[in-house]
């Protein structure tokens, strides 16, 4: 069997080789695992990014495992609805967004860990919450902002036990 790839997706005001994805990515690497990480400047539509991932997806041979930040995380989560990943891993994903409530991806039925800053001034917290109770998914509140970056080595953490956990044998 093919070893995994994480396919990375960016938030909408970042790129695809950010601060978060250059850190995860290294860990995923010493893991001795495949990593993308898929470039959606230019495109502010969250449809038009799922659309470009499940095209990414659907051309892949080996398993997937999915991670996001911010709109980037709304947008693995859509698609992990779709292509059935073997694991989703989000931050401060926009998901209830006000206004655009009923664009919220359905839970993905794959392990799947939620980590959010207490001090995000983006997208509340209070929304990972409900979405982490809504399919009982693992659930980190760091003391961070919407960035997390200043708690990255606390991500990258949870991020590695996280990958070690989805590769146990079951």
């Amino acid at each position: 069997m093919s070893k995994p790839t994480v396919c990375f997706s960016h938030g909408k005001e970042s790129g695809p080789w950010g601060t978060k994805i250059q850190a995860m990515a290294e860990i995923a690497r010493a893991k001795t695992l495949e990593v993308e990480s898929l470039d959606y400047r230019g495109m502010d539509d969250p449809q038009e990014r799922v659309a470009s991932l499940l095209s990414w997806c659907r051309l892949q041979t080996a398993p997937i495992i999915l991670v996001g930040s911010s709109m980037g995380g709304h947008v693995a989560a859509a698609a992990a609805n779709e292509v059935l990943p073997i694991g989703l891993f989000v931050m401060a994903p926009a998901f209830y967004v006000s206004g655009y409530e009923k664009y919220t991806p359905a839970p993905p039925a794959c392990p799947l860990t939620i980590v959010h800053g207490w001090r995000d001034e983006v997208i509340p917290w209070q929304n990972s919450v409900r979405f982490a109770e809504a399919c009982h998914a693992r659930l980190l509140l760091l003391n961070s902002d919407h960035r997390l970056t200043d708690v990255l080595e606390e991500v990258v953490h949870h991020f590695s036990l996280f990958l070690d956990s989805i590769s146990e044998p079951k």
